[in-house]
């Protein structure tokens, strides 16, 4: 936002251009580097610019009004202008004749300050009292929130969904619900019909999106939604840790290189709370935030990130690989690093549909983190993203309970994680669990969960589900050879008895990390046999590079 924007604002109200003009002048002549000074020659002219200030979130200061305004006198001006901008100062133009006028005023509007015209010098008659107003405005003002804002509701999914879109991209918000906060009513009384439809996202500049889908906000951000070129050398499917790295090796070698994410990058480590076994972060850092570092360090060395835009499907013409995107897009390439990852397992039990981003959710949902202060919260999963998941809302929650099928946490838990939630207070973990029924209408009320021979049924308001995923390979189903999960086959896995894969083309064995098809690599957790690790997935990524150089070597 341009830096006059950002500051507040004077208005000088007069129906005399003469007047209207020479107070404009003085005013800018002694506050124009402090404050934005505007202009308005009717009292309903003014009032429409002060509320268009209002939805853009601009303050206003002061008001400097004349009283003696044809349709609406300077008195009913400030008496409808104090609803829109309650704390700014009003001061009062006035003839010597309006005395009882701006008396009247000091009593029915609050009136702060009259001045009787001609005001000059204002050196001495006009600024001095200007400058002690504003400075006790400026003492006492809490600026609005400039950035983005978010209307809905607290159990709205659709509002889930932006706040998380919002969240994992690390865009600043300010969440307003619409059942709570009465300026979120006046946000969407604005929209007129649209004013029953939430989410409702308001940006600094005063224009809304309702009900946005999560292109439609992206590209309202500034993200990049399309890629600019219909050929690259290299074409990344999947933003995360694996799809990153190869998009920032592949690029800093001199490939022209476009990276492909269908919904934020960052992928499953994404919605990591806190990666604390992450070479080189001794304090740890949260996927989010290792995301963000990653995408910005392959944008400058030239990579394209498009975002969000899914891959539909792909085939093979020639030396040519041509991705099919969701918009109907097609790009080509002399390759392609399948860097999809995983999609989340979901939880198939009675009732979970009705509620799931109302108390149910996939993944850690920082955006909610918050919202749990003092409440109760279940966990289903037993892995390090579900124990990460539990030590970031025992900050925040009075009890965390932990839903886990196995024995023990033990068995799929990094140690140290299983140190930290045994000394936790407010963690207890179920062990030998499993979840049968959620219940609630339009929001999460309680889980029934059976351990062993037994039931009971947990009140809580919030469950977040960590229970594994299936790898995202449907984009090549029938193109390229994997196992019976969908996991796809690569570099030696797909030497049988010496011989290459059926079909294969070439003289010499598939790479490392090459499929079943030349010039098509995968890496990071959608690869069969990978180690389901983040560090392990870079390494994978940034390695799958140095097998395209060889591959575009013989194209």
């Amino acid at each position: 936002m341009p830096e006059q924007a950002q500051r507040a604002v004077i208005m000088a109200v007069d129906d005399e251009p003469q007047v209207l003009n020479a107070v404009e002048r003085d005013l800018r002549s002694h506050f124009r580097s402090e404050y934005r000074i505007l202009k308005a020659d009717s009292g309903s002219q003014a009032l429409e610019a002060a509320q268009k200030l209002k939805e853009r979130g601009t303050p206003v200061a002061l008001f400097l009004v004349d009283e003696r305004m044809p349709h609406m006198s300077g008195t009913e001006f400030l008496s409808e202008v104090r609803e829109i901008h309650p704390f700014a100062r009003k001061v009062l133009l006035t003839a010597y004749a309006d005395t009882s006028a701006a008396i009247a005023g000091i009593n029915t509007v609050g009136l702060d300050y009259y001045l009787m015209k001609p005001w000059a010098p204002p050196e001495e008659k006009l600024f001095p009292v200007l400058d002690d107003l504003l400075e006790d405005w400026a003492a006492t003002f809490r600026p609005e929130f400039q950035g983005i804002r978010v209307v809905g509701t607290m159990w709205s999914p659709a509002s889930h969904d932006v706040k998380d879109f919002l969240s994992r991209n690390q865009i600043s918000y300010q969440w307003m619900d619409l059942e709570h906060d009465p300026a979120a009513r006046e946000v969407t009384a604005a929209l007129g019909e649209d004013s029953r439809r939430i989410p409702v996202v308001a940006f600094p500049d005063g224009t809304f999106l309702v009900e946005p889908t999560a292109r439609e906000l992206a590209e309202r951000i500034g993200f990049q939604t399309k890629a600019t070129r219909p050929f690259y050398d290299l074409i990344v499917a999947g933003g995360g840790p694996a799809g990153l790295a190869a998009a920032v090796y592949g690029s800093s070698e001199g490939l022209k290189t476009v990276l492909v994410e269908s919904s934020v990058t960052g992928g499953q480590a994404g919605t990591s709370s806190h990666i604390e076994n992450y070479l080189g972060f001794p304090s740890g850092v949260s996927g989010a935030d290792l995301a963000r570092r990653a995408t910005t360090q392959a944008k400058r060395f030239g990579a394209e990130v498009v975002v969000p835009q899914d891959v539909t499907g792909i085939r093979v013409d020639g030396p040519y690989r041509i991705v099919t995107l969701a918009d109907g897009t097609e790009l080509s390439c002399h390759a392609l690093v399948l860097a999809t990852g995983m999609a989340v397992r979901r939880l198939e039990v009675p009732g979970i549909d009705a509620v799931t981003g109302a108390g149910v959710y996939y993944g850690a949902a920082l955006s909610e983190a918050a919202s749990c202060r003092g409440q109760q919260v279940c966990i289903v999963g037993g892995a390090n993203s579900a124990g990460q998941a539990a030590m970031l809302f025992s900050r925040y929650a009075s009890q965390v309970t932990m839903i886990v099928r196995g024995p023990s946490i033990a068995e799929s838990m990094s140690q140290y994680l299983v140190d930290r939630i045994e000394a936790a207070e407010n963690i207890q973990v179920l062990t030998g669990a499993q979840v049968r029924e959620v219940m609630g209408s339009t929001r999460l009320e309680s889980v029934r969960i059976a351990r062993g021979e037994t039931e009971e049924v947990l009140s809580a308001p919030y469950l977040f589900i960590f229970i594994g995923a299936a790898p995202r390979s449907e984009m090549v189903a029938g193109l390229v050879e994997m196992d019976d999960h969908g996991f796809i086959f690569t570099g030696p896995d797909l030497v049988r008895n010496g011989r290459p894969p059926r079909g294969w083309p070439l003289d010499r064995d598939p790479f490392l990390l090459e499929t079943s098809i030349p010039g098509i690599f995968a890496a990071g957790d959608v690869r069969h046999g990978s180690t389901k690790r983040v560090a392990s997935a870079v390494g994978e990524g940034s390695a799958s590079v140095a097998m395209v150089h060889k591959h575009l070597q013989s194209v």
